[in-house]
């Protein structure tokens, strides 16, 4: 599976985009891979999938337990598996921010559905 590690490859992950995407208030969003949890932060997100800003990307491919708060009440949360599908990593001279690209796998139709609305009205 390819990857996206430099700058001029963000540019061609933008025009692949097919969902609306949406910036979020940062979030913290907590993820689970091989026994390890650590807490990323959500940038924005979409009924497909959402970039996790992090200086330590997993690597394409990694499959991870995601927590998400829900936009429409960030005391109630979602669980669903995402893959990884690109990582930035961080470069000094970079104006984007290091992170990872992860594609929701099973997230309920409703709740994709849900995004895609919040998406819509904070667009």
């Amino acid at each position: 599976m390819a990857h996206h590690d430099n700058d001029s490859d963000a540019g061609t992950q933008l025009s692949k985009r097919r969902d609306l995407r949406t910036p979020l208030i940062v979030q913290k969003v907590k993820i689970e891979s091989d026994q390890k949890v650590f807490f990323g932060y959500s940038k924005n997100i979409s009924k497909s999938g959402m970039f996790i800003a992090s200086v330590n990307p997993l690597e394409p491919g990694t499959q991870v337990e995601v927590e998400i708060p829900l936009p429409s009440d960030p005391q109630q949360s979602i669980r669903c598996r995402c893959e990884v599908i690109w990582k930035r990593r961080f470069a000094k001279k970079s104006i984007y921010e290091p992170g990872m690209g992860l594609k929701f796998l099973d997230l309920p139709e409703q709740m994709a559905s849900e995004l895609d609305s919040w998406a819509s009205q904070d667009s």
